[in-house]
C-alpha cells in the first residue's frame, strides 16, 4: 500500500528519535509532532498494519527493514532539500526546513538526483 504524507512524516519522526533518544514510544512522537496520543495511535496501527512499524510489549516502537528504509529515504530528502534550499537559494533555514518538509513528499526521482549532484559540485568547488 501507498505511503501517505503523514505516514512518511511519522517515520521520519520515529527515524529522528530513535537517533536521538536510542528508544521511541508513542507519547514521545506525540510530543514531537504535536499531535494527541490518540492520532498517534491511530497512525501507529496502520504504520503497524503495513509492515513499517513493531510495537514492542514495554510500548517502545521500532522501525521494521521496510520501515527503516522509507524513513531514511524521506529523512535523506529532507536534509538534501532543506541544504538546498537554504545554501544554493539563500532562503533562511527555517523557512527551508519548512519548504522541504512538504517538498519532500512530492518531489520526483530525476528532479531530487539533480539537486543532489547541484549540491556534492557545490561541495566540490
Amino acid at each position: 500500500m501507498a505511503l501517505l504524507e503523514s505516514g512518511e512524516n511519522y517515520l521520519e519522526t520515529i527515524l529522528v528519535l530513535t537517533k536521538k533518544n536510542g528508544s521511541v514510544r508513542s507519547i514521545d512522537i506525540a510530543d514531537a509532532m504535536q499531535f494527541t496520543k490518540a492520532s498517534v495511535s491511530r497512525a501507529m496501527s496502520i504504520l503497524k498494519r503495513d509492515n513499517y512499524i513493531i510495537m514492542q510489549p514495554d510500548g517502545s516502537i521500532i522501525l521494521t527493514k521496510e520501515g527503516q528504509k522509507k524513513a531514511t529515504s524521506v529523512y535523506d530528502r529532507h536534509v538534501t532539500l532543506t541544504r538546498f534550499i537554504n545554501e544554493v537559494l539563500g532562503v533562511d533555514v527555517e523557512i527551508a526546513e519548512k519548504d522541504a518538509c512538504r517538498i519532500e513528499h512530492i518531489i520526483s526521482p530525476e528532479t531530487f538526483a539533480g539537486i543532489k549532484a547541484q549540491l556534492s559540485q557545490k561541495k566540490a568547488k
